[in-house]
Parts: structure tokens; sequence; C-alpha cells
């Protein structure tokens, strides 16, 4: 993608959604580290439905904890590798109050400290909880990137980096959103909707998807 084309780019996803927010339902700092935890190749739609019970029963780090692992794998046991998140929860929790009050730290060394949380992990909870212009990349992300040739790198590290150079300062805070969800629901692995793709302009994809036949 050439560099005139980017702002473009972005200025046409946030012409669509101009306030992008993550699909995980949260009401907290911590509600939403756990909830990034538990969707490690997992759907936001399968956290949201174990979250929404577990979340009124313990919502802080000390009531996870009091759950216990039987307590807490009972309430996560429908998202995939539930018995290992459970224990990287309960870890993190233990972590959180005995060395940050209770709290999710705000930096990224603190967050990437915490068992279970890694690069993406602490970059979702930095960009949404605290504001921070960093890029979590993703699958969708990542292949969004590729494909577009809006920030090709051979791994998730590589394409962040690009990101943080080729976004404009104006669209980083948010590209991450925008960036997922053009993934999840447009620019999709099999095929993209090319046809219904509102930023296929500028797009270095080739050829572009015909729509279905009639």
């Amino acid at each position: 993608m050439k560099k005139e084309a980017i702002a473009p780019f972005f200025a046409t996803l946030k012409a669509a959604n101009p306030m992008p927010v993550t699909e995980l339902e949260y009401t907290s700092v911590f509600e939403l580290l756990a909830a990034v935890l538990l969707s490690a190749q997992a759907t936001d739609v399968s956290v949201n439905k174990a979250t929404r019970k577990l979340y009124p029963v313990a919502n802080t780090p000390q009531a996870i904890l009091d759950l216990g692992l039987e307590g807490l794998e009972s309430y996560i046991r429908t998202i995939g590798l539930y018995r290992t998140k459970a224990k990287n929860l309960l870890a993190t929790c233990e972590i959180l109050v005995k060395q940050h009050g209770g709290q999710v730290p705000r930096t990224r060394e603190a967050l990437e400290a915490l068992p279970g949380v890694g690069r993406k992990t602490a970059n979702v909870v930095l960009n949404s909880a605290f504001g921070e212009a960093v890029m979590a990349v993703d699958t969708h992300i990542f292949r969004v990137s590729n494909r577009t040739g809006l920030a090709p790198g051979k791994n998730p590290l590589e394409v962040e980096m690009n990101l943080l150079k080729r976004v404009p300062t104006d669209y980083l805070v948010d590209a991450h959103h925008w960036l997922i969800l053009h993934g999840r629901y447009v620019c999709l692995a099999r095929k993209p909707l090319c046809w219904q793709c509102a930023v296929a302009p500028w797009c270095d994809f080739e050829p572009k998807t015909p729509p279905p036949a009639a």
C-alpha cells in the first residue's frame, strides 16, 4: 500500500465507525484483563457468554482467588483451553493482590510478567483501558496488514512495528480496533468480501474477489 493511501484508508474506516471498541464485555480494567486472557484461541462471543455469569459473582482478583480452581473452572469450562486459563488467571490474581494492591499495572513489563499475559494481551489492556497508542496484533490484524499491503511482516511483532511506523498518529489509538473488526467481518480469512469493502480502492490485494453469483 502506497504511503498516500494510508490516510484515506483509515479515514474511511473511521467514518464508518467513529468510536470503535473491543467486543469483549467489561466494566473495569481487571475485567478487561481477565477477558483478554481468557480469549486466547477463543471467540469473544464464547468469552462474553462465560463472563456474564462469572463477573456478577467474582470480578476482582481477590474474588477470583476466593472461588478457587474448581470454582473458576465451573464458570469458564465452555471456553477453549479453560483448565490452563483458569490456572493462569488464578496465578495472575495472586500476583495482582500481593504485588499490585489488587490493581492492574499500567506498564508493559509488569503486565507481561503476569501468567498467561503475552505481548498481545498487554497491548490490548494498554490500549483499551489506558488509551495508549499501541498495536495488539492478532490473527485478524496480521492477515489484514499483510493482505492489504498496509504493514506486511513475517510475524506479529514485525507487523506491529511496521504498523506503528505507517499508521498516521491521528488514527493510531483506534487503529487496532478498526483492523480487527475489518478482518472479522469483511476481510475474511478464506474469502474476503471485496465487493462490499469500503477500503478496497486503497488495498493492494489482487484479484479482488467478485460477489457470489445470483
